[in-house]
């Protein structure tokens, strides 16, 4: 078992994985944030960019059921917004006892609440399929490209490194403590210990993987700087956009700015 599990790359021969990463970051960080400009409640706004987004899984044939599947990783983050249910006004939708206390839930709290979700769950579409037809290697270079700060993309990526290296500590010290588990013949007898003990286990396991992790990090700078690193990462220039890149970009920027246009008339 190996870390590049965590790599939510997967190749394919697609138009969208052909696109040009530039291209790609800029549509989709521009469908981002016509999502979260979008007025609220605007249902019809929302489904239509649902349906753009819709395409472009079925166009990058990553599989319409692993992007929906992996885009519901969201939705516990989205409960953070719940509370707006009973933050509104009148007009109510019910009342529910809660002890001495009445919570009442609006209508306008709820319209919020689903606009935040859904808004949410489309942009997390768009950011999975932008992950997964784009190598991160490729996304650091369209994100310099497009001028983000070069102190930022060198933060990504050294994340990116050591969240690899990091999984991989982690999977040897687990490695290592099923070497050193035995389980018992005897019936009736479980594998490890108490609660207190496993806390105890992993709480030495953490503290191992921060040693770990800290001479291990020590050792790849010491290499960088030894092979000339002075805070930024080379990469070959990139070609020139294409005409046909410029035409899919004012294309699909043309369509994002109808769609937000539409929605704030109609909102």
């Amino acid at each position: 078992m190996h870390a590049h599990f965590l790599d939510p790359y997967r190749p394919r021969i697609s138009p969208i994985h052909a696109l040009d990463p530039r291209i790609k970051f800029v549509l989709a960080v521009a469908c981002i944030l016509t999502a979260a400009l979008m007025p609220l409640g605007a249902w019809a706004a929302y489904l239509l960019l649902f349906a753009v987004v819709l395409s472009v899984i079925i166009l990058s044939e990553l599989g319409v059921r692993y992007v929906l599947g992996r885009s519901a990783l969201a939705f516990p983050f989205v409960l953070a917004a719940l509370p707006l249910v009973l933050t509104a006004g009148p007009p109510l939708l019910a009342e529910l006892p809660l002890g001495p206390w009445t919570l009442q839930v609006s209508q306008d709290g709820v319209v919020r609440f689903a606009s935040i979700a859904v808004k949410s769950w489309i942009s997390v579409q768009a950011a999975i399929v932008l992950s997964a037809s784009t190598s991160f290697p490729d996304l650091l270079v369209a994100m310099r490209a497009v001028r983000v700060p070069r102190l930022l993309v060198a933060i990504f990526g050294l994340m990116w490194r050591y969240l690899f290296v990091l999984a991989d500590e982690v999977l040897r010290l687990i490695r290592a403590r099923a070497a050193r588990s035995g389980e018992s013949g005897e019936p009736g007898r479980r594998v490890g210990g108490s609660l207190a003990w496993r806390a105890r286990v992993t709480g030495g396991m953490a503290g191992n993987l921060f040693l770990r992790a800290l001479e291990r990090g020590d050792r790849i700078y010491l290499a960088m700087a030894a092979r000339g690193y002075d805070g930024e990462v080379r990469h070959f220039p990139l070609p020139p956009l294409a005409g046909r890149h410029w035409f899919t970009l004012a294309g699909g920027m043309a369509l994002l700015a109808v769609l937000l246009v539409v929605s704030l008339l109609n909102g």
